[in-house]
């Protein structure tokens, strides 16, 4: 049983677990031992509460595929019982951080000396420019 929160648990038997071979370096041992794991879990189909389900749905994760699956493959360690807990804690993460609120943005208004400094810039900015133009000989 992965515990997600005091609350909130996943059954074994709506995880699917499957060891695969790993991909890349790893001498013999990657051609003999399939140590990588994929995790399979199906979010319609499992007993998560609604709001988690609609949560995880609405990411926009690329280990969540267009039917609500979380795929998930694990591969970085030698041994597939390292790897499997590895996919799990995974898995726990994202639903998770999917049930994290932003806190709400209160917008700040500009301070009195930040509004002045700012006019000023802008007033010494436009005299600058206005020196730039033609010169114009008066005298003739």
């Amino acid at each position: 049983m992965l515990q997600i929160s005091r609350t909130v648990s996943i059954p074994d038997d709506e995880i699917e677990m499957r060891a695969v071979r790993s991909q890349g370096a790893g001498g013999q041992n990657v051609n003999k031992v399939s140590t990588a794991i994929h995790l399979r879990f199906d979010i319609q189909a499992s007993t998560l509460p609604d709001r988690y389900k609609e949560k995880l749905l609405k990411l926009s994760d690329h280990r969540i595929t267009k039917e609500g699956v979380i795929v998930i493959k694990s591969q970085e360690h030698r041994s597939q019982e390292q790897n499997r807990e590895e996919a799990l804690q995974r898995l726990r993460a994202l639903i998770q951080s999917a049930m994290i609120v932003p806190k709400p943005r209160k917008p700040s208004q500009p301070t009195r000396s930040s509004q002045r400094k700012r006019l000023d810039s802008k007033t010494r900015r436009s005299q600058i420019k206005s020196m730039r133009g033609k010169v114009t000989d008066e005298s003739s």
